[in-house]
């Protein structure tokens, strides 16, 4: 079969380019803006990547047009389709038709954490020899790659509440149909499709509807909105996690974020020691601890498997070093994420200075709906600098009540020397984007480097 994909370089349709290649498929595809670690992977996979969306690419005659969700009516390519009647389906339709069917989904979702803890449990069952096929919306750098097909019945796949197509206005989750499902966490994003956080909540107890009685939930027991899914109406049996210890039945955490017990109640079950650090992380491991153990990997074996899992790419990774400054990389772009970010880099750096640099790229950050909270979601750098863009909401405003603390320019040269002007040796400069943000990190260590020389 010859897919030709849509939206291409998003981290989910190239995943799904990638499962499609392993499985004997001829590949192409399209996308508007293309930038690592999705088209590196592409590239290395060898399947043909055609820059915009130009109607003249229905002479490729693909067996089917796979449908991102960033393309809209209007989009030349798929007016063309349209016109011509071709067949098109979205990816998660194709996914949940060629390759989860039969086999025992794991669906890890949430507003914060699915992209690691997928990466967790994918880690965790192939160290228990279970060579789980797996999508991930980033690179978890266990693997090496954000997808594969793999020969075990278990699937691992991030699941997003995001919708699924022009033409599908459900959740991608809901087309997984998963017999062990995560709810991380819970909170109001996607400010663009959602208009509060009852009808987030809605998908997410759709999603509950679709797991069977034999299934498990895992579920984060400090949310209350999730607690609220569940009050709708619960068919399968639960697992939480981040209980109190008094709390039978439930997984918790003894010690701090890089090394602790896993706990059952008072029963200690396990240990993990690692590199990474945050409670956000211990977390995510109690749930991927609880998940694998639905598929039979006792909760001692995860808690040792995770101590060899390297954090996925983009998050908080270290970019390079010049002139005694770091630069880091992270994907994180909701206001919870990025206080996240901050503070999980405070607790490694201490009281050396954070320098943050932000871009409000997603849907919702555009939409300006969260921009009050980022004077609180930036409180533990030493200073931040923002980049402006076409927002139709002023930056420089929403930050006015930091100050000096806080810096705005409207392009990413400008910022690059707004920041390379501030930063000195011992320094950390943290740049937080869910896209390539223009090449920042390069300039920075390049500008960085010529200014010590």
């Amino acid at each position: 079969m010859h897919l030709h994909i849509l939206g291409i370089c998003g981290t989910f349709m190239g995943g799904i380019a990638a499962i499609a290649r392993e499985a004997g498929h001829r590949v192409t595809g399209c996308d508007a803006n293309v930038y690592p670690p999705m088209s590196d992977q592409l590239r290395a996979l060898g399947i043909e990547l055609i820059e915009g969306f130009g109607a003249d690419q229905m002479a490729l005659a693909p067996d089917v047009f796979v449908v991102g969700n960033v393309v809209t009516r209007g989009n030349p390519l798929m007016e063309a389709v349209l016109e011509a009647g071709a067949r098109y389906t979205s990816g998660p339709q194709w996914l949940a038709e060629q390759v989860l069917a039969g086999r025992h989904v794991l669906a890890v979702a949430g507003t914060h954490g699915k992209t690691t803890t997928t990466s967790m449990l994918a880690w965790v069952l192939e160290q228990a020899g279970l060579e789980p096929g797996f999508l991930v919306g980033g690179v978890p750098l266990n693997f090496g790659v954000s997808a594969r097909l793999g020969r075990g019945r278990c699937f691992v796949i991030e699941a997003d509440e995001y919708d699924t197509a022009l033409f599908d206005k459900r959740s991608k989750f809901v087309h997984y149909r998963p017999r062990t499902a995560v709810l991380n966490n819970l909170e109001y994003d996607h400010a663009d499709i959602f208009p509060d956080l009852a009808a987030i909540e809605t998908q997410f107890h759709h999603l509950v509807r679709t797991v069977p009685a034999s299934g498990r939930l895992v579920v984060n027991a400090r949310d209350e909105a999730l607690q609220r899914v569940l009050q709708r109406g619960c068919w399968s049996g639960v697992q939480r996690f981040g209980t109190r210890r008094e709390e039978p039945g439930g997984l918790c955490a003894r010690g701090e974020p890089h090394a602790f017990d896993v706990l059952r109640g008072s029963l200690k079950l396990g240990r993990v020691e690692w590199s990474l650090l945050g409670e956000h992380n211990q977390m995510n491991a109690l749930a991927a601890i609880g998940a694998a153990e639905h598929v039979g990997v006792a909760p001692e074996a995860a808690a040792a498997a995770l101590g060899g899992f390297v954090n996925v790419r983009r998050r908080l990774e270290l970019r390079g070093q010049a002139g005694g400054v770091k630069v880091y990389d992270d994907f994180a772009h909701h206001p919870t994420a990025m206080r996240t970010t901050v503070n999980g880099l405070r607790r490694r750096v201490g009281l050396e200075r954070i320098l943050a640099v932000f871009e409000p790229r997603s849907n919702t950050m555009k939409t300006g709906t969260m921009k009050a909270q980022l004077p609180w979601a930036l409180e533990e750098a030493d200073l931040s600098f923002c980049l402006q863009g076409a927002y139709g909401w002023s930056a420089r405003e929403a930050l006015a009540p930091m100050g000096a603390q806080a810096v705005v320019a409207d392009t990413v040269d400008a910022l690059v020397a707004q920041v390379l002007r501030a930063a000195r040796p011992g320094d950390h400069v943290l740049c937080m984007s869910n896209g390539g943000f223009g090449g920042i990190h390069d300039k920075l260590l390049a500008a960085l480097a010529a200014r010590r020389g």
